[in-house]
């Protein structure tokens, strides 16, 4: 690849970037997109647009790939004594917050201090006797910047977002560690493919997207895909990987296969396609199902405007929103190379093809 994979994908789970306030993350994708795409520009609600132009004649059919880029995290509700209370995010688990470093994105000077910190709880003798064993509710939890309660009142206002601090740790079995890698590891495989593709030819207009706010209602996603309207979409997220607790049911293993989602969310021609893709690149895949909705962007980008066909792969990521997410480096190269072998191959007349018959 002409592009580092692990460094990017490193850079990219070393910054925040909560829904919402995707700055520091669209920062780190940016340069690397353009430098694989014809043109790249920011939607109204801060998703990242990258068009790769097709060798077929005008108007050229478009498929689009979307990947959100948005993390959960935390939100400062108020300032106590200088500690300060705060609310989810997206969808943040309590039971994983004590103890963990974080940062404070503070704001109320008008410029963003980063001031280090970490989730505390009370000690046990301070709280009321329903909370003083098991999992403390998020209401009793405290962030601690260290600082005097005067200079906290001074960096600190109520709105100012809390992002996890946890560094990038490479584990073994190519695998690594840290926050966000839901999604982030699929913005990675985007960029797999992109790099695959300006190296191939291909007929089809190639618009990816790393899409903004998926965590709290696939806002991003909705927008994009009213916007381009592309013949069909490509969505890649995480899905789970057998862990601890797991059972295996329904989950995958690390480094081994690509899931692709049969659901409702997705157009069964499209499926067979990209399958019968896998199968011929020897590219593994499993079916992973989906009975509703599949919780992605999937959901938000397959009713725009009059519907769009949607196919969706997944990374198998254990310790799903947790600071501490695992994948395959393995899992998100294979990825990329099935959504670039598959749109490689696309012919014109494509979407005659894709019918509920």
């Amino acid at each position: 690849m002409s592009f580092e994979l692990l460094p990017f994908l490193k850079s990219m789970i070393s910054v925040a970037g909560l829904s919402g306030y995707e700055d520091p993350i669209r920062d780190v994708v940016v340069p690397v997109w353009k430098d694989l795409s014809d043109h790249t520009w920011i939607n109204s609600h801060g998703g990242l647009h990258a068009i790769r132009y097709g060798s077929g004649p005008e108007p050229r059919p478009k498929v689009m790939i979307a990947a959100h880029m948005d993390a959960i995290g935390l939100m400062v509700t108020g300032i106590d004594q200088g500690f300060l209370r705060i609310t989810q995010v997206g969808g943040v688990d309590p039971r994983i917050l004590p103890g963990q470093m974080v940062t404070v994105h503070a704001t109320n000077t008008g410029f963003t201090a980063e001031l280090p910190a970490m989730v505390v709880m009370p000690a046990a003798h301070l709280l009321p006797k329903d909370a003083k064993s098991g999992p403390l509710p998020q209401k009793y939890l405290l962030v601690d910047t260290g600082l005097h309660p005067d200079e906290v009142e001074r960096l600190v206002r109520v709105g100012d977002v809390i992002s996890f601090a946890t560094e990038p740790r490479e584990l073994s079995g190519e695998t690594i560690s840290g926050h966000t890698l839901d999604n982030r590891a699929s913005v990675a495989a985007t960029t797999v493919a992109l790099d695959l593709l300006s190296r191939r030819k291909h007929l089809w207009d190639v618009i990816a997207i790393a899409t903004a706010q998926e965590e709290v209602g696939g806002i991003g996603a909705m927008g994009s895909a009213f916007d381009i309207m592309p013949d069909f979409a490509i969505v890649i997220d995480v899905t789970f990987a057998n862990g601890p607790g797991g059972g295996g049911m329904g989950n995958f293993d690390l480094g081994k296969t690509v899931p692709l989602t049969w659901g409702a969310c997705d157009h069964p021609a499209l499926y067979n396609a990209m399958k019968a893709t896998a199968d011929e690149y020897e590219i593994s895949v499993t079916r992973d199902f989906s009975p509703s909705g599949s919780g992605t962007d999937a959901w938000d980008v397959q009713v725009a405007q009059a519907g769009i066909p949607v196919v969706e792969l997944g990374i198998p990521l254990r310790y799903m929103h947790t600071p501490v997410e695992v994948v395959s480096i393995k899992d998100i190269k294979r990825a990329g190379r099935l959504m670039a072998e598959f749109i490689s191959d696309l012919p014109l007349d494509f979407m005659n093809t894709v019918k509920w018959e």
